[in-house]
């Protein structure tokens, strides 16, 4: 009787399995929405084309925008041609007009967001819109408001700007946080003329001698004021500084609110946004109510410039000549300014200030914000811009 024998030549092989493939959908948004970063998303397009299908459904998404240029820029040939310098080292000033903000190349951003390619030059030419597009040295580059067109789902928008709008000296604290709806809602800032850090506590000594600083109201650091600002302050400079200080911040903010208008416009699933940049300096936030208003009440413009206007404010500002934190760092002329629109402190009371104006920093100057909210409180008004 015959036997059936194998062929021991014939090697079966299985089939590849992609284990992607036996993810389902609803994990791999999750994992997407994990990543957030809009390049990163990019690079993941070209994965496969379930990837392309899915990243468009993301949430929370982070754009990180690589260079800012302000409206008085050169144009792109004469930035560009001969490496003139003007265009490249033109400082920004405070009050400087709107600026206009770009994400590094994307070639193809309907059909595909993932070839991102990082500008050779950080000045590069003005488009005309902001929903525009501008090229160099055969580098297309497109607004955030292009690039996040491609999400359909988007709940959480964080982006950020590669620095601060405000020119400020080495050593100087400044920092703000914005809210918005079709307006300002809230503003707080905080600022120092310098910031010690103390090593070695043991040595504080030292610093107790210090003389007079023009910048923080001529008070000796360590001097054991009762809270009340020292008459110099007014006389050398010091209360206009901060008025500098807080205009300042205030415009920055409402510079970043009017650009916003396209995104909240084309998103309609949006729930937080916030604007910030890589310092730290400033941070504009909206909520869902806040987002929802300016979709109700379009935004009022500021006559001057590409701005929101800015209402008729009351002011809460707190003073110490020298602020001692308790991780060793010391703010001199620490100022600390709480802003809200005059019409809405009508209706509300003001006694919450030490809760909101606190969290609107973190460690360690949120710590900062609750000592300074302690001492003696000065009222200030401005009027419409």
């Amino acid at each position: 009787m015959g036997s059936i024998r194998p062929d021991l030549g014939v090697r079966v092989h299985p089939v590849p399995v992609d284990h992607l493939d036996r993810l389902p959908d609803s994990l791999i948004i999750l994992i997407f929405n994990k990543i957030g970063d809009v390049k990163s998303l990019g690079r993941c397009c070209i994965v496969s084309k379930r990837f392309q299908s899915l990243v468009p459904q993301v949430d929370s998404v982070v754009v990180r925008v690589d260079c800012v240029i302000s409206d008085d820029e050169p144009s792109a040939t004469s930035s560009s041609s001969g490496g003139s310098a003007t265009g490249i080292h033109k400082p920004r000033h405070p009050m400087s007009s709107l600026f206009r903000i770009f994400v590094s190349g994307i070639l193809k951003p309907l059909q595909s967001i993932s070839q991102f390619i990082a500008p050779s030059h950080r000045r590069l030419a003005l488009s005309d819109d902001l929903d525009g597009e501008t090229e160099q040295n055969n580098v297309t580059h497109h607004s955030p408001t292009q690039v996040l067109k491609n999400f359909n789902e988007i709940k959480v928008l964080r982006i950020e700007l590669p620095g601060g709008e405000l020119g400020i000296d080495d050593g100087v604290l400044l920092k703000w946080k914005a809210n918005f709806g079709s307006t300002l809602d809230s503003c707080a800032i905080l600022g120092a003329s310098s910031i010690i850090h103390i090593v070695d506590r043991n040595n504080e000594c030292p610093y107790a001698s210090v003389t007079e600083d023009a910048n923080n109201g001529g008070a000796v650091s360590g001097e054991n004021d009762n809270g009340s600002i020292p008459e110099s302050f007014y006389t050398n400079g010091g209360l206009k500084l901060r008025v500098v200080w807080t205009i300042s911040s205030l415009i920055a903010a409402s510079g970043r609110h009017y650009l916003l208008q396209p995104i909240i416009a084309e998103h309609k699933t949006l729930e937080s946004l916030v604007l910030t940049d890589v310092d730290g300096q400033g941070v504009l936030s909206m909520n869902r109510e806040q987002l929802e208003e300016l979709r109700a009440k379009p935004l009022s413009a500021s006559s001057a410039s590409k701005r929101t206007l800015i209402p008729a404010l009351n002011m809460k500002l707190w003073y110490a000549p020298h602020l001692d934190l308790p991780n060793g760092m010391v703010l001199k002329g620490a100022t600390l300014v709480a802003i809200r629109p005059s019409e809405q402190c009508k209706k509300e009371s003001l006694g919450s200030d030490i809760n909101w104006v606190a969290s609107a920093f973190e460690e360690p100057f949120q710590t900062a914000a609750r000592m300074l909210v302690k001492r003696r409180t000065y009222c200030l008004e401005m009027n419409s811009f």
